[in-house]
């Protein structure tokens, strides 16, 4: 058997065995099976080194995604600017290559649901995950950039990074969680928690006739994703976003284009939504 997983504390909320399963099942890729395991930073290493020749990848969720990088023989361009690897790519000679498949997961869930390249975006939350939705952004041509959260002062320093970070946003500014000035913004990203939905749910304007990517995907709709397609929003549920960056693993892990419906269908059924 090859054999691919994912790792993570906590991981068994993780819909990434589903999607991948669904991909070998559909692909009629009999030798191939995906589990999870609860590892911890402390963990990490100790575990990778337990794996036999028939690990093939790995994908990583919190708390690990930037512990990784210190465990790849190789980091890709793209992990290395975002400061985290979501996937571990088993090499030749035995050791891992590391890369951040969560920036096409955000480009891949955004792109077909913009009618014209954007300019001006939204970004709530300034945790790892915005980070990654910032290079995605930046790489769909945003130059200009809006970062609110809780915490202004890890606003500004998320702005500052893509600022410096060479990626093509070239103007932006920082606010709290508080209702928005301007609905401008070709494309918001929300990256608070489910605990903060609430009180961001409350800041959405009226109307605005942008596009939302939520990246939670569990109890869906959100209430930031009610907020935003009552306000006239084009909503995007953070399945898409997972969907696209595990297509991407599934690709590294197994050398086989990711057969994208089955997955969805998978991830739905999971969800216990229809398809």
């Amino acid at each position: 058997m090859l054999r691919a997983a994912v790792l993570g504390h906590p991981v068994e909320h993780s819909l990434s065995p589903a999607l991948h399963r669904a991909g070998y099942e559909a692909l009629g890729l009999l030798d191939w099976e995906y589990g999870r395991a609860d590892v911890e930073v402390p963990g990490l290493a100790a575990h990778l080194a337990g794996l036999d020749d028939s690990w093939r990848g790995l994908s990583l969720t919190m708390p690990l995604k930037e512990a990784a990088l210190a465990q790849a023989v190789e980091v890709s361009p793209v992990a290395r600017r975002a400061g985290a690897a979501n996937t571990l790519v088993r090499r030749a000679d035995g050791g891992w290559d590391a890369t951040n498949t969560d920036v096409a997961g955000v480009v891949g869930a955004l792109a077909p649901r913009l009618a014209r390249p954007p300019t001006r975006a939204l970004v709530l939350g300034a945790g790892a995950t915005a980070r990654s939705c910032v290079l995605a952004l930046a790489e769909l041509g945003v130059t200009t950039l809006t970062v609110r959260a809780r915490d202004t002062a890890r606003a500004a320093d998320l702005l500052a990074w893509a600022l410096d970070a060479g990626v093509g946003i070239r103007s932006g500014s920082v606010a709290g969680l508080e209702p928005w000035v301007t609905t401008a913004d070709d494309v918001v990203v929300s990256t608070v928690p489910p605990a903060a939905a609430d009180q961001v749910a409350r800041t959405v304007p009226a109307a605005h006739d942008g596009v939302l990517l939520d990246v939670v995907y569990a109890g869906w709709p959100t209430p930031v994703a009610r907020a935003a397609a009552a306000a006239g929003m084009r909503v995007v549920s953070g399945l898409e976003m997972l969907l696209h960056q595990g297509a991407e693993q599934f690709r590294l892990f197994t050398g086989h284009e990711a057969p994208l419906a089955a997955m969805r269908a998978a991830g739905l059924r999971a969800l216990g939504e229809p398809g």
